[in-house]
């Protein structure tokens, strides 16, 4: 029976949220795509997670999506609907929350922005990435969709008049309607909010990042189950379809350390037919050599086109299409390296490409970065997935030597 519906705008936000629920041990199912006979689960999932892929539609188009599927929610009189939004407030925030609020039919959602362990807070008002207002840090400099404000109140009504009120730390949400935005600096304070909430029966509508989904398996009374122990490999091939700075100063450094490093050209990424040729072929052979002798590869897409087209969205499909086939031709040449991917699209890519529609994520290797699992050609396969944005320098090799470890701790299977 469904407790739970979550809600994500793009594909890593609906791992690295459902995977709060997985790790605390609920049963966890992530589906791709808004159709609503795919979204029927079996009677033992608990928590249903949708990639309703909204972050780059028009926001009316955004808005009609989510107000669909909390209708649906409604209908199969599930508890608790959670509207995932992403960490750095990118995409139709105003239009998806608002569309939630209107679809379920009551005078309040109550949202909570903060994700204290990637250090993302909403102080005063203003939402803060690693001690700078949003506006201000680099997804301020995002090429496909910049924070233009730092205030969340300012972010949500650029596409919504819907009442917004802001809730101080500890303050009440009495007498207030709308969207209530709740000040949070640490899991304490939103493990305090969530209390509250649960205190006065108002969890049916609540919208956050996947640091508020954190601390909601608890009080939602979910039922916890075994997981069996994975085949791990200790070697990581290290996929890269960010173009966000952060992301691309980890690939320098994987490389710096010694990670054979294979980035495709403006041409090769945005071609539709490269990926099948001959020349992709050849790269492929050698990513396969490199990955079965050293411990790190990476395969990245550089950085941001210069001079591209017009089309800023088709450049971006056609990005995460290229790098979805080439990974589907390591899949079925027998990679055996542990995949990380970096960036929602590429993920979107690779599962399309696969025809796979269902992902189960199963637990943090650290925080933000998930460990999935899905069925492809008969077999199961590991997949660890991030969106851009956050982590250290190191991040590539750091993950690998956990894997490392946690091989070497698991028993075999």
């Amino acid at each position: 029976m469904i407790h739970l519906f979550v809600i994500a705008d793009d594909f890593t936000g609906a791992l690295d949220t459902g995977v709060q629920f997985a790790s605390y041990g609920a049963a966890t199912k992530v589906v791709v795509g808004t159709g609503l006979q795919a979204l029927e689960a079996d009677a033992q999932t608990q928590v249903l997670v949708v990639d309703a892929e909204t972050r780059h539609l028009p926001a009316a188009q955004a808005y009609d999506t989510v107000y669909r599927l909390v209708r649906w929610a409604k209908e199969k009189k599930i508890g608790c609907i959670y509207k995932k939004t992403d960490s750095a407030l990118r995409g139709n925030i105003g239009a998806e929350l608002s569309a939630a609020l209107a679809a379920d039919g009551g005078d309040r959602l109550h949202f909570v922005p903060a994700f204290p362990n990637l250090d993302r807070v909403t102080r005063g008002g203003v939402h803060y990435i690693g001690g700078v207002p949003v506006a201000q840090s680099v997804f301020g400099k995002d090429p496909f969709e910049p924070v233009t404000h730092s205030r969340v109140e300012d972010i949500l009504h650029e596409q919504t008049d819907t009442l917004c009120a802001y809730i101080l730390g500890g303050g009440s949400a009495e007498g207030k309607a709308g969207v209530l935005v709740y000040e949070a600096q640490t899991n304490r304070d939103m493990a305090q909010i969530a209390d509250r909430l649960a205190a006065r029966s108002e969890t049916g509508l609540l919208a956050g990042c996947a640091g508020f989904a954190s601390v909601l398996p608890r009080l939602l009374q979910l039922s916890c189950r075994d997981t069996a122990p994975l085949p791990l490999c200790g070697r990581l091939l290290a996929v890269c379809g960010s173009i966000n700075p952060v992301s691309l100063e980890q690939c320098a450094q994987a490389e710096a350390q010694g990670a054979p490093r294979f980035s495709l050209t403006p041409e090769q990424k945005l071609s539709r037919d490269w990926a099948a040729g001959a020349q992709a072929g050849e790269m492929l052979g050698a990513v396969l050599r490199a990955c079965s002798q050293e411990p790190v590869v990476v395969l990245d897409t550089g950085g941001a086109v210069e001079n591209a087209g017009a089309d800023k969205t088709a450049d971006r499909i056609q990005i995460a299409n290229t790098l979805g086939a080439l990974l589907k031709r390591l899949l079925d040449d027998g990679l055996e390296s542990t995949v990380l991917i970096m960036g929602g699209d590429c993920l979107l890519g690779l599962m399309r490409q696969l025809d796979v529609t269902e992902i189960m994520p199963l637990c943090e290797v650290a925080p933000g970065v998930v460990l999935s699992q899905f069925t492809y050609g008969g077999r199961q396969w590991n997949l660890v997935s991030k969106s851009g944005g956050f982590g250290a320098k190191t991040l590539f090799y750091d993950l690998q030597n956990i894997l490392e470890r946690w091989k070497k701790e698991l028993p075999a299977v």
